[in-house]
Formats: structure tokens, C-alpha cells, sequence
């Protein structure tokens, strides 16, 4: 997925009402940026940490600007939570998903279970249909493992009950993590800040929903999927 440009570089100054932050460019320009991302940003939102914003092309914004990434630890994290559906989006188009490659038709934000919408719905002729549900994981605390959630997310763990549903009817269904980091090589649930989501991710999981992780390749200019790392979990 092709990051919008231009794009420019400076230091986070500070992150406030969730979806405010100003940076300081490299060219002296202090400005203010639209944050998309209403989780915590646990270790992203520290003040000088290096930070890559895009400008609107020719829109009129009230925040022409957009944080897109920031630089933590040598490596890129991605901050925009609207970006990893497009990510999953393009690399289903091309079938470069392995486990779930092969499906002629890929819907998005189709009804199912309790007044929710499912990310992906994979369809083809020959088999079940697919839930495919999208999460964006940048919490890093220790080591090289991601985690997620980096706070309560009571609704992500409804979407993992709706998941269990489609299963227990018959169908296939698989919840998707997108490490939007150049520095993790392993997943886990954060049972720390949300111990109801990490049990529900084993239930899940034991239930029949599949669990795939998979980590980002991430530049100024673009990010993509890399490739599959481990869910590190302990059984229940």
C-alpha cells in the first residue's frame, strides 16, 4: 500500500485529544497534525520521537496534515488505524495471503452477528464462506514481541464471539493481526491491559476461529505485509 505524498519529516512535539498531534518539521515549521488513532499509542507518543506526516493533496482540511508513522527502537511503526485494512485489502487482491488465498470475491463491511460489520467476507463456489476481521497491533513493551490490545477493547472481543458464531454455523473465519512494526517478530494478547480480550482470543481460537499474524514491511513511501510470525499464547 502506497503511503500518501508528499509526505514530510520532523519530531513528535505531543499527542493530545486522541486525534491531535504537533510536530516540529525539519524545516522549522511547527504545525499540527490529525492523529488517526483513537487507542493508547503506548511508546509511540513519546515527545522527540522521529515523525513522518502527509499533507493533503489540494484538500481543504481544517488538519492538512496526517502523523502516518514514527520512528522508535531503529525501526518505522505505522500509527494509522485506517491503514491496515487497505494493507489486508490489496494483498488479498493479489493473493499473496496464503491461508486465505483462492477466494474469487472479497466483500467488505458486510452485517453479521450483533449489529456489527465484518471486515472481509471471502466468498468462492467451492467452499465455505470466510469472516475475515482485521486488527492493527503497534504495542511493542518488551523484546520483539507485538501485543494487542494497547487498552480495553471491549468491542474487538464482541467481533471475537461473532467470529466463534460463524463457525459454530458452519463457516470459516479468521481474526487478522496486522503488526504495523519493523521491530517484532512474535504476538501475543495483552492479558495485562485487557485480561477479558486475551481469554477470549484463546476461546476463540479453541472454538475454531483462525488466528494470523502478520508483521509489515515499512518505508516513508509504502507499507505491505511481510510475512506470518507466531502467536505466542498459553493454553487455557
Amino acid at each position: 500500500m502506497l503511503l500518501p505524498q508528499p509526505m514530510a519529516h520532523g519530531r513528535l512535539v505531543q499527542r493530545y485529544k486522541r486525534f491531535f498531534a504537533d510536530v516540529v518539521l525539519d524545516d522549522g515549521r511547527e504545525i499540527t497534525t490529525h492523529c488517526p488513532n483513537p487507542g493508547a499509542m503506548l511508546g509511540l507518543n513519546t515527545p522527540g520521537l522521529g515523525a513522518w506526516v502527509s499533507a493533503a493533496d489540494g484538500a481543504k482540511r481544517k488538519l492538512p496534515w496526517t502523523l502516518e508513522l514514527v520512528e522508535v527502537d531503529g525501526g518505522l511503526a505505522g500509527i494509522n488505524t485506517l491503514h491496515p485494512n487497505r494493507i489486508v485489502a490489496e494483498a488479498l487482491a493479489a493473493n499473496a495471503i496464503p491461508e486465505v488465498a483462492g477466494y474469487t470475491s472479497h466483500r467488505r463491511e458486510v452485517r453479521f452477528g450483533e449489529a456489527s460489520r465484518v471486515d472481509f467476507l471471502l466468498e468462492a463456489p467451492d467452499r465455505p464462506p470466510c469472516w475475515l476481521e482485521v486488527k492493527n497491533v503497534h504495542l511493542r513493551r518488551e523484546g520483539s514481541l507485538a501485543e494487542f490490545p494497547d487498552c480495553v477493547a471491549a468491542r474487538s472481543s464482541k467481533h471475537l464471539r461473532e467470529l466463534s458464531r460463524e463457525v459454530a454455523g458452519g463457516a470459516r473465519a479468521v481474526q487478522f493481526f496486522v503488526i504495523q512494526r519493523t521491530d517484532c517478530d512474535r504476538f501475543a494478547a495483552c492479558a495485562e491491559l485487557d485480561p477479558a480480550y486475551a481469554a477470549g482470543l484463546t476461546a476463540a481460537a479453541q472454538a475454531g476461529v483462525e488466528v494470523l499474524c502478520y508483521r509489515c514491511d515499512i518505508s516513508p513511501t509504502a507499507i505491505t505485509l511481510a510475512d506470518r510470525i507466531p502467536w505466542i499464547h498459553a493454553p487455557a
